[in-house]
């Protein structure tokens, strides 16, 4: 019996389709000066938020930290400075990516036009909000960016974050696949969590921020997608198909 065709590419955003994080770590602290807090996030600390997937989540968990009390707030008044705040932080991201701040990662558009010109589907699968990604692929790939994709998966869809693989299981149901058919592409261990949950074979192209994260559960590890062709893919996506990858570790 022959192994399943690759049939869909499924790509997270921030990190993997373009290393955003150190832009969205100055959004952030853009945000608490506007919103008139002293809080500076520096790349440190930053790189541990990012074990928490979503930004609100981060905001949170970080003011949490500094205040144990701050759950004594109502629900309603928390969750209304943090919605402020990521609103403010939301603004400055775009703001910065429209100026040109961001570009895809080295090989990662080549990839996606030869998949689109041999007929294989493109998605996304993320935790970011609908306006980051659009920021970001308008700007990369013009107005009609939205054409190319069969699917996307994000906040706005998926609120149980990675490494729960709820956005993965959404975006295999709108492509109507069998995880089988996919290939999925992450830069940490949260995305690759999340994705092996669903069943699907992982190619992880790490950042500076997530360099020291385990993914011993990937297809493959790569520096960035240059050079990587569709054949590639094919080879590393049966070769998958004939020796599962391990699920990565819960934790």
């Amino acid at each position: 019996m022959s192994a399943p065709v690759l049939r869909a590419l499924i790509f997270d955003v921030d990190g993997t389709l373009a290393d955003t994080e150190s832009v969205h770590c100055a959004a952030f602290n853009q945000a608490f000066a506007e919103f008139g807090l002293d809080w500076v996030w520096d790349a440190a600390l930053y790189t541990e938020l990012l074990d928490v997937s979503g930004g609100k989540e981060r905001i949170r968990q970080y003011w949490q930290s500094l205040q144990p009390g701050v759950r004594e707030l109502s629900a309603m008044a928390l969750t209304d400075t943090v919605n402020r705040l990521h609103e403010l932080k939301t603004v400055a991201y775009e703001r910065a990516v429209n100026s040109g701040a961001v570009q895809l990662r080295p090989g990662v558009l080549l990839l996606m036009d030869e998949a689109l010109a041999q007929g294989l589907q493109l998605a996304i699968a993320t935790t970011t909000s609908p306006v980051n990604i659009a920021a970001l692929l308008r700007h990369a790939m013009g107005a009609n960016w939205r054409l190319n994709f069969s699917a996307i998966g994000d906040a706005s869809t998926a609120p149980i974050k990675k490494p729960n693989p709820q956005v993965y299981l959404q975006v295999l149901q709108a492509l109507s696949l069998a995880p089988t058919h996919g290939l999925a592409f992450e830069d940490s261990s949260n995305g690759l969590r999340a994705a092996r949950a669903a069943d699907l074979a992982t190619v992880v192209t790490p950042t500076t921020y997530t360099a020291l994260h385990n993914f011993h559960a990937a297809l493959r590890v790569l520096p960035d997608l240059s050079g990587v062709s569709l054949a590639h893919l094919h080879q590393w996506h049966q070769e998958s198909q004939r020796r599962p990858c391990p699920h990565a570790p819960s934790r």
